[in-house]
């Protein structure tokens, strides 16, 4: 794991690269381009302190100082099921002048949805698992900070129907996400950058979703940024996993040498704006639309910056995805209007994410009461933090045949909350690596889980587990 600031110094360090290679070097359309974005940055006086992405520092353009913290004290949830759906009954505390967001964070299984989902909410609320499908079924996250309500989508990873079934997967697996676009008013793209295997391309599940629902918003979001040693691979996948345009400008990072493979120097990089036209014919169909798009819109190079600095690219500038190619033959998605590098686990750059998020929100009604955290019930919870510890303690298939039957759920005398659940399992032997040897793993997993739901109550917690064979 990388010391403490190791996400917020690699975009630091980028961003110092990309301005020392700029220099002397930049061609006069990025020049106004960076201009541009850091006269937009330091003139929006009613912009949210410290709510720079990833695509300011690619760009060189300095990190803001965080003016304000988001002191966040999320509620708790309620202890008793009744008591919660009375909350989800009731109807919303409405301040003012509200603002709604509702976001949906979809990805490859395993690619951290439901951590960064707890993240944002500041507790602990939806299962995580090293092990693909944890999270079995769509949740709702809610986050409400002074007059902004964020209703975050968590949903199961984006598989598809071969996998469902081998997996015994249930079918809601693979609606869940498809219902949550439908009703989002924002997208979070999520990709593990630590995975060497899948970080180069975006599963052919997420371009899918993605060219479904091109009027959603979308956000990529490169995730366990912490665990690579070799930062400026980075840049690399921006550019593959944005097929070179972000926000409706075509956007080049170029590297004037080779790595090796032991190199860990700064890169010297350059941006440029449009390639000139004879070096266009090895540019990707898209690209090749968003440049004649805008040659045959009128603009100069100056009005085209302005009017994309102003969210004002008309869709005739932006590429269409499915006139590009065929989503087989795609790895990246042209249509992200930004890109955020963080690390989930750790909770590194969150509040920068956090932050641009509320800014997106739009006026209108709140849809749940402010002392709402999720939209699950207590037992739900209880049930999906005892299997995420059953994950990670049992191998291979075998966590996945465990049935839990909660059979005590009350107040003790003493304020605490009793919780009795029998585990099920369908063989002797799942039974006794469960159990452990001196009840060891179950002790573990029972401890931890007491552990967590503490965290989601705030109160004590007397967790009893017991092990069957299914009859």
């Amino acid at each position: 794991m990388a010391a403490p600031g190791a996400v917020a110094a690699a975009g630091r360090a980028l961003s110092r690269a990309l301005r020392a290679a700029a220099v002397g070097a930049r061609p006069r359309g990025a020049a106004r381009l960076l201009e541009s974005r850091a006269l937009r940055a330091a003139t929006l006086g009613a912009r949210c302190s410290g709510s720079s992405s990833a695509l300011d520092s690619i760009l060189g353009i300095p990190a803001e100082k965080p003016a304000c913290a988001l002191g966040q004290h999320p509620p708790p949830v309620a202890t008793s099921k009744e008591e919660q759906k009375r909350l989800l009954r009731d109807r919303p505390d409405q301040p003012q002048n509200p603002k709604v967001l509702r976001i949906a964070i979809i990805g490859a299984p395993n690619a951290g949805k439901s951590t960064l989902s707890n993240q944002l909410l500041g507790r602990k609320v939806f299962p995580v698992s090293k092990k693909v499908h944890t999270t079995r079924c769509k949740a709702q996250g809610v986050v409400t900070y002074e007059d902004t309500q964020l209703v975050i989508l968590d949903t199961p990873g984006l598989t598809s129907p071969l996998k469902a079934k081998r997996h015994k997967l249930e079918e809601a697996m693979l609606t869940d996400p498809w219902d949550s676009m439908k009703h989002a008013d924002l997208v979070l793209v999520l990709v593990d950058v630590s995975d060497h295997w899948t970080r180069n391309c975006l599963s052919q599940e997420v371009l899918k979703c993605l060219s479904e629902f091109p009027h959603v918003p979308s956000v990529l979001v490169l995730n366990k940024v912490d665990l690579l040693k070799k930062k400026y691979i980075l840049l690399e996948l921006v550019t593959e996993l944005t097929e070179g345009i972000v926000n409706g400008k075509k956007l080049e990072v170029r590297s004037p040498f080779k790595h090796n493979s032991s190199s860990s120097a700064k890169t010297a990089l350059k941006i440029a704006q449009a390639s000139p036209p004879e070096n266009r014919a090895h540019e990707s169909p898209c690209l090749q639309e968003t440049v004649k798009a805008r040659e045959g819109s009128g603009l100069d190079s100056s009005s085209d910056t302005r009017a994309s600095e102003s969210g004002l690219v008309t869709d005739a500038q932006r590429p269409k995805p499915r006139e590009c190619s065929d989503l087989k033959d795609r790895k990246g998605w042209p249509r992200f209007q930004e890109i955020f590098m963080l690390a989930a686990l750790t909770g590194e750059e969150v509040d920068t994410l956090k932050r641009y998020l509320l800014m997106q929100a739009k006026p209108g009604p709140w849809e749940f009461h402010s002392g709402v955290l999720t939209s699950q019930s207590p037992q739900e919870i209880c049930d999906n933090i005892i299997r995420e510890k059953i994950l990670e303690y049992l191998p291979l298939e075998v966590p996945y045949g465990v049935t839990q039957v909660t059979e005590l759920w009350e107040e003790g005398p003493g304020g605490e909350l009793l919780i009795v659940q029998n585990l099920l399992v369908p063989r002797k032997s799942h039974m006794m690596m469960l159990i452990g040897k001196r009840g060891t793993v179950i002790s573990r997993i029972a401890q931890e889980a007491g552990q967590d739901l503490m965290n989601v109550f705030l109160c004590d917690i007397r967790l009893k587990l017991k092990v069957e064979v299914k009859s």
